[in-house]
């Protein structure tokens, strides 16, 4: 007989980062940059867009290649990016409540070295924190 996992699927299902919650559009990108707000938090520019279409976030990450010649390096911080933003989304879920729904935000790195995980992990909390707090301005 299988032993019950200690998670329940609810704590389970708010750690995923699921299709939906993508930002993949190229459409949608192009707005982003042409409409959206830009926020610095070094290494990381950030730019968001409220989008009253959808009731969820939607992320993109982005790393430069005139910083980073090699895609194994490009990619090594894409998957640092978005797994530190997943594990710290709730950050900026949770304090969406009297907010419209839908709201695209694009992560790009732009540091000279290759970061650790740590270091990309604390950064993106303080800039999902600032995300909040620009959001709560608005």
């Amino acid at each position: 007989m299988r032993e019950a996992n200690c998670f329940s699927l609810n704590k389970l299902h708010k750690y995923r980062f699921g299709r939906n919650e993508k930002l993949k559009s190229r459409k949608a990108i192009g707005n982003l940059f042409s409409a959206g707000e830009k926020l610095n938090h070094f290494p990381f520019r950030c730019i968001w867009l409220y989008n009253k279409e959808l009731p969820y976030v939607r992320v993109a990450v982005s790393v430069s290649s005139r910083n980073f010649k090699k895609a194994v390096h490009r990619n090594r911080i894409k998957r640092l990016m978005r797994e530190a933003y997943r594990l710290n989304k709730e950050l900026l879920v949770a304090q969406r409540e009297n907010t419209p729904p839908g709201l695209d935000i694009m992560i790009i790195y732009t540091g000279k070295e290759l970061p650790e995980f740590d270091y990309v992990e604390q950064q993106i909390k303080k800039l999902l924190s600032k995300i909040s707090a620009s959001i709560e301005h608005h």
